[in-house]
């Protein structure tokens, strides 16, 4: 993509953590986009973002950012909580919007985004961001090209480390009302990448429990209670008939890390490390079939790297990049992207039914 015809990014939460590590980098080092505007709370930050970033365009409102014509694009890099309105606002103004996930605090705002998006024939992304993970597309691939042959089982655990202590402006999580704990973002992001690979969940049963019920505070000496979910477990079904098993857990020490294992009738897949945000370099794909004396180690293909090598190798910044490059191809060309809003209201869905499975303690279908 020519550097005259390069997206125009209106960058909305340019001083927040996520954004400036991960999108940042990215939007500025790829051909296909550019920051051509900052917006944050207040005009002061702002601009100092603008300066930062070497932009001339710094706003404090999404509206005045959204009068802009310049604007193609809106990123909405902030709190859970405020995805609904910024993202409403940008869309509202006629700008594609590409929002981290979740899209909302709940199901029904993101329902709405979705809907108002339709309606205005906007061209959206949610940072589901695996489904760009060139790891994860050859995965894909491989179970589509017969690798394992027919899918019989699937088994997959992310073993994190937490912290017991944190100072209160990293305590907001801990209300489950908010949308961003283990559950929607930890959980949510591994087990897309999951149905992205094997094929969706057509039924589950799950524990969604929380162990550790309090925080304490560092900065206010304060005990604070928890309602958000640490620990998730489900067992269910594919659509293609295969079994699942998922555990995801955020434990206050010495986490284990990332499995995903695929066991079918011709062979076994499996990616080794990696489950983490920014861990593209850590995604180790192992396979073999049956007359192979152990499992080896399978490279992914330059073809499915879209994004420079200065682009690689800054963690994060990796398959952000590749979402981006596939977002800017798909403004620019006018054709369906994935994973777009709709995709977020079914994966919404999803978290809800197994919600339900475990507050009934009965099996849930996933209509999607």
């Amino acid at each position: 993509m020519a550097s005259s015809n390069r997206l125009r990014v209106g960058f909305i939460g340019a001083n927040g953590r996520w954004g400036p590590n991960a999108h940042a980098p990215a939007l500025q080092r790829l051909p296909e986009t550019e920051i051509y505007a900052v917006c944050t709370a207040h005009a002061d930050t702002a601009q100092a973002a603008a300066d930062k970033y070497g932009v001339k365009h710094a706003y404090s409102d999404v509206k005045a950012m959204g009068a802009d014509p310049q604007v193609e694009a809106a990123l909405v890099a902030v709190r859970v909580p405020a995805h609904y309105v910024l993202a409403k606002g940008a869309l509202e103004a006629g700008k594609h919007v590409y929002c981290e996930w979740p899209l909302g605090a709940n199901t029904k705002e993101a329902e709405e985004l979705a809907a108002l998006a339709g309606k205005k024939k906007l061209q959206t992304m949610v940072g589901l961001q695996r489904r760009a993970s060139p790891a994860y597309l050859y995965m894909r691939e491989l179970i589509k090209d017969g690798y394992v042959g027919q899918v019989l089982s699937v088994n997959m655990t992310l073993m994190g480390s937490g912290v017991l202590t944190r100072t209160s402006d990293r305590t907001w999580q801990r209300d489950v009302t908010l949308g961003a704990n283990t559950l929607t973002i930890t959980f949510g992001h591994v087990i897309d990448a999951m149905c992205m690979v094997v094929g969706e969940l057509t039924e589950v049963s799950a524990v969604v429990s929380t162990q550790v019920p309090q925080w304490f505070e560092t900065d206010t000496k304060k005990t604070v209670d928890v309602t958000s979910p640490d620990n998730i477990l489900i067992q269910g079904r594919l659509e293609s008939g295969a079994v699942v098993s998922a555990a995801v857990g955020v434990h206050p020490y010495l986490g284990t890390g990332y499995r995903f294992e695929i066991y079918g009738k011709d062979g076994t897949l499996a990616m080794i490390g990696g489950g983490e945000a920014g861990q593209e370099a850590r995604r180790k794909i192992m396979g073999g079939h049956k007359d192979d004396k152990a499992l080896q180690e399978l490279p992914v293909p330059e073809r499915l790297k879209w994004v420079p090598e200065e682009v690689r190798g800054l963690g994060p910044s990796y398959d952000v990049g590749q979402m981006w490059v596939r977002f800017a191809e798909a403004i620019r060309g006018g054709k369906p992207v994935e994973p777009d809003f709709d995709h977020a209201v079914r994966r919404h869905r999803m978290l809800d039914a197994i919600v339900r499975a475990s507050r009934t303690g009965q099996r849930q279908k996933v209509v999607l």
